[in-house]
């Protein structure tokens, strides 16, 4: 079983992070923002993790620290959860349409940290969650999972469905990607011998 628990305390906010990479997708989710808990829903379902996040963060100021240090703390269970990463797919891409809106995301286990995201919301709210903290999600979660991530949503006018999207093939992409490869067991998917 891949599982993963991590806890990160800080003045800004208190999160813990359970997780099952061979899950069935179930999700128990309390962040204090709605809309953020649906979209960690969309990745749990769509990725088939079971995914369990509690976070008590600085509301009263913004979202920021929260949804960041979620980012941040996710992506340390993810890469605890992994481990050495022998046998795994490593790469995973998904397009994700919802009406109008269209988004893709390519994920690489490479071991080296990168975000390019090629977003442009066309609101800066939705519900409580400040759409600018999308990139710093995410930007969290690269740096800790260690993962080359693109992001790009082609298409789109409608913020809650250009979120949407990004979330639902961000899920599917981590799929692909850490579904064992029969080919491979218990080697590496790298020709240097290690990620």
């Amino acid at each position: 079983m891949r599982t993963a628990q991590v806890s990160r305390n800080t003045q800004e906010t208190k999160i813990s992070v359970s997780l099952n990479l061979d899950g069935t997708g179930q999700s128990k989710l309390a962040t204090g923002i709605g809309f953020f808990d649906h979209m960690l829903d969309q990745i749990a379902r769509h990725g088939l993790i079971d995914l369990e996040i509690t976070a008590e963060g600085d509301l009263h100021i913004d979202g920021h620290h929260t949804v960041e240090d979620v980012g941040i703390t996710l992506g340390q269970a993810v890469a605890q959860a992994v481990g050495d990463k022998k046998g795994i797919t490593r790469y995973g891409h998904s397009y994700v349409p919802l009406d109008e809106a269209l988004s893709r995301v390519v994920v690489d286990f490479s071991g080296r940290p990168g975000l390019a995201m090629d977003v442009k919301f066309s609101a800066g709210m939705i519900g409580a969650l400040d759409t600018q903290l999308v990139f710093e999600f995410f930007q969290g979660f690269v740096n800790h999972a260690g993962v080359t991530l693109h992001i790009d949503n082609l298409k789109g006018h409608n913020a809650h469905h250009q979120c949407e999207t990004i979330f639902k093939a961000f899920g599917r992409a981590l799929r692909m990607a850490l579904t064992p490869d029969p080919r491979s067991a218990g080697v590496i998917p790298s020709t240097k011998g290690c990620l």
